[in-house]
């Protein structure tokens, strides 16, 4: 269902219409509506596509009723995402019965995976547009424009939009996405992201060095070095292949930038924390000390089968490396549970290698089939709906037992914090995150975004630090 390597989905994000930048006087003549599901990859690029379609002189709108250009930038890791999309369609192909040139269209994984029922089944879009073609949707506009289906889906070895400065839609000004690989090698069985997106590639450093400091002289103070495995990062020169760039190296060469601009990154494969890796973070007080190290399952046997390439005893002495280097280092994970032929013992040995872990945040699901995988090709998806969501009830219950004291465990602690904005519970309460990932909120007073502060944690819940600033970090 949800591989780590397509990166964590931001529930509250789903379907999210992207707002025109603040800071934008310029006047469109045509506008561009355009939503974003699934993982933070299709966020981020749908900012490389709005910096493609300003070029041809589009401005982003969140009203689809001016737009004459409407697209979806889609997610093919879970069913329900792929049903929300086609209503969106179904939606959309209203509005164009009272717009007739209104174009609709399709971004990303899904529209490479569904190309041909998307276009000529249901009659539901004029464009398909996969993730690697976004440098063709001026000729493909172009095209629908004359009443023709306009499709590229074909994927590339080389393309990381590397060149292209993404348009920062609806963003706080604080925390940025830069994007630093495409594509995934893992071939996890159950995930669909090497079929969608491609084999790894990464960008050249120094355009990631240029993004990252243009974005600190503008004002943001955290980046997040975005991938499908981000640990993965491997550059070499073209022209010299002696000169290599590792995602330790990047890590470290980012972090450089200035101390006042934090460094996270998403998303990992536990195989690839490297100890390398480990040794960047601790050196450098702006890598926050945070790393997403995803299970999926405690079973040996699952773990074979979902091709996770690493044993549960494996796995569990990672993450004691990883408490070892770097000791207060907030740990999250994904879990799915339910996977083909898995058994209660299977099931049980995923919840001792939690209760190991004891993770600070999880993102949890039951196993549900994608068409394309090699789990869909090779296995039956025989374990029954009811027996997956009970195990996945408990898989929660347990782990929010596990969040709400790792909440617990800080109050009392005073901790840096980055100020993302105001609470959306209090006018009069700031919020920002640890450095852990753990999110606090605290009373506004003098303190404003993008400030660094001291806080002093009081109480909790079990998601949500609640503190006192005791002054400017």
């Amino acid at each position: 269902m949800l591989d780590q390597v397509t990166k964590v989905h931001d529930e509250n994000r789903q379907g999210e219409a992207y707002a025109p930048e603040a800071a934008d006087i310029q006047t469109y003549t045509k506008k561009f509506y355009i939503e974003s599901y699934g993982c933070q990859m299709n966020f981020n690029d749908s900012e490389i596509v709005a910096s493609i379609l300003k070029e041809e002189g589009y401005g982003p709108t969140r009203n689809v009723e001016e737009a004459s250009l409407v697209l979806l930038n889609t997610c093919s890791i879970r069913e329900k995402a792929e049903t929300t999309v086609r209503k969106r369609l179904t939606e959309f192909q209203k509005v164009k019965q009272r717009n007739p040139e209104l174009l609709v269209g399709v971004l990303g994984c899904m529209a490479e995976r569904l190309k041909a029922k998307l276009l000529e089944e249901e009659k539901l879009v004029d464009m398909v547009v996969g993730p690697d073609a976004y440098r063709t949707l001026p000729a493909l506009i172009e095209e629908a424009e004359t009443g023709q289906k306009a499709v590229n889906v074909l994927l590339s070895r080389e393309e990381t939009y590397d060149d292209i400065s993404p348009v920062r839609l609806d963003s706080n000004g604080v925390t940025a996405f830069v994007s630093i690989m495409r594509g995934c090698n893992n071939m996890c069985s159950f995930c669909v992201v090497p079929f969608t997106r491609g084999r790894e590639r990464s960008r050249d450093y120094r355009s990631i060095l240029q993004e990252a400091s243009d974005l600190f002289q503008k004002g943001y103070r955290e980046v997040t070095l975005l991938g499908q495995n981000v640990d993965s990062y491997y550059w070499v020169n073209p022209v010299n292949d002696n000169e290599t760039v590792t995602f330790a190296n990047l890590m470290e060469k980012v972090a450089q930038i200035s101390p006042l601009l934090r460094v996270r990154f998403s998303t990992s494969h536990p195989k690839d924390i490297t100890d390398e890796v480990l040794h960047v973070m601790a050196k450098y007080e702006n890598i926050c000390n945070y790393i997403h190290l995803p299970l999926q399952s405690g079973s040996n046997r699952i773990l074979q089968l979902m091709n996770r390439t690493y044993t549960r005893e494996w796995y569990m002495k990672k993450v004691d490396r990883v408490r070892e280097l770097l000791p207060d280092c907030g740990i999250s994970t994904d879990v799915i549970t339910g996977f083909c032929t898995e058994t209660e013992e299977d099931h049980q040995e995923t919840m001792e290698v939690m209760a190991y872990s004891r993770y600070d945040l999880a993102y949890m699901f039951f196993y549900s089939e994608r068409p394309g995988t090699l789990a869909a090709r090779r296995y039956q998806d025989d374990v029954p709906d009811d027996v997956k969501k009970r195990r996945l009830a408990e898989v929660v219950e347990l782990h929010r037992g596990q969040s709400l004291a790792s909440m617990q465990q800080d109050v009392g602690k005073t901790f840096k914090v980055l100020v993302e904005g105001t609470s959306k519970r209090s006018e009069d309460q700031l919020f920002g995150r640890t450095g852990h990932n753990k999110v606090i909120v605290f009373p506004k007073e003098n303190y404003k975004k993008c400030d660094y502060v001291w806080v002093k944690v009081d109480s909790c819940t079990s998601g949500t630090l609640i503190g006192t600033a005791t002054g400017m970090a």
